[in-house]
């Protein structure tokens, strides 16, 4: 797996700076209230869900090994005027974990042999998603810094292009395919030139999607600011949205985001 170019010490400011974005958005809310890009769950189990996979990460860590994954329905993250110290402290024990077991020391996860890092990164991805569900979901402002948002396409592209991920989810096999190329090229749209040389090129191989920094020429192309692509990728703003623009074979992006669930 290609290894981040994001250092240890910019994913812990950034899970500290998304967790705490996330909390205030969710903090004194309505419970019951629905997530609407998480169209089955109430804010409540939105918010037990990243407090309690903070913990499950730091568990693992300490642990060295995989341990079970937990049901967020069973998620009890308390009283809505406790969420935020609880979120936040969720973050703080997953960035002990790391700290006191070593960035780089190998543990075993659901990918086989990794560093302690893969889950600093990992959770940050999804407290990132995550927390655009929450201001969704109670109107406020989500906000997150271009080069954040970057590491959330990469790690994605990473997962999705990554052997022991397929082998355990049959489904992503059709992403493979015969050369088809798909891109996200980071720009301001409409009206303004888009920089070319910073983008990602997704090509469906036959034996698995691989993925690449550079340059975007491909058979469809997602163009936007970074964030917007980010939500793209997370299957959360439709390519159809006007903060996109789609050109090229939008079956081909249709197809691929329909079997990327993460």
């Amino acid at each position: 797996m290609r290894t981040s170019t994001t250092d240890t010490a910019r994913l812990v400011e950034g899970l500290r700076d998304q967790t705490t974005r996330f909390a205030r958005a969710v903090a004194g809310r309505d419970p019951d209230s629905l997530v609407p890009s998480c169209p089955q769950w109430p804010l409540r189990t939105l918010v037990g869900h990243v407090g309690q996979e903070l913990r499950w990460a730091a568990e693992l860590v300490r642990a060295g090994e995989q341990v079970p994954v937990p049901d967020p329905w069973q998620a009890v993250p308390g009283a809505p005027d406790g969420w935020d110290r609880w979120l936040r402290e969720g973050a703080e024990e997953l960035i002990r974990a790391i700290g006191e077991t070593g960035a780089d020391t190998g543990i075993r996860t659901f990918l086989g042999p990794r560093p302690a890092a893969f889950f600093l990164r990992r959770m940050l991805s999804d407290t990132c998603v995550h927390h655009y569900d929450a201001a969704l979901a109670t109107g406020t402002v989500f906000e997150i810094a271009e080069d954040l948002a970057a590491d959330v396409i990469g790690e994605s592209l990473e997962l999705l292009s990554t052997p022991a991920l397929a082998a355990a989810r049959p489904a992503l096999a059709e992403l493979r395919g015969r050369g088809e190329r798909i891109g996200f090229r980071p720009g301001t749209v409409p009206g303004t030139t888009p920089n070319s040389a910073t983008g990602w090129v997704i090509t469906r191989t036959p034996e698995a999607p691989r993925w690449e920094r550079g340059p975007v020429e491909a058979d469809v192309v997602v163009t936007g600011a970074v964030a917007d692509l980010m939500l793209v990728v997370a299957r959360r703003v439709p390519p159809d949205d006007h903060r996109v623009t789609v050109t090229g074979d939008r079956a081909l992006l249709d197809h691929w985001l329909a079997r990327t669930a993460l």
